[in-house]
């Protein structure tokens, strides 16, 4: 079970430091709802699901999809 953890742990930092390189936007904003999809999965692992379930709704599909549809909305400068 710490294996696992530890696991989850390293891929969110990767995941954290991958969104702050990335230079496309929807790149950076799709690994950082990643990073906060492993955060539930390790608030699941924590016995806490009611945590889980509102980080997995919220921070990782709410929030990735409006600033998905924000993005979309505005003229990108990498283009």
């Amino acid at each position: 079970m710490i294996f696992v953890v530890s696991f989850l742990i390293f891929l969110m930092l990767v995941g954290a430091i991958a969104a702050s390189i990335f230079r496309d936007l929807i790149s950076a904003v799709i690994t950082a709802a990643l990073v906060s999809l492993i955060a539930s999965i390790l608030f699941y692992f924590l016995q806490a699901p009611d945590v889980a379930m509102a980080e997995a709704a919220i921070g990782a599909a709410l929030t990735a999809a409006i600033f998905i549809i924000a993005i979309r909305r505005t003229k990108r400068y990498e283009e």
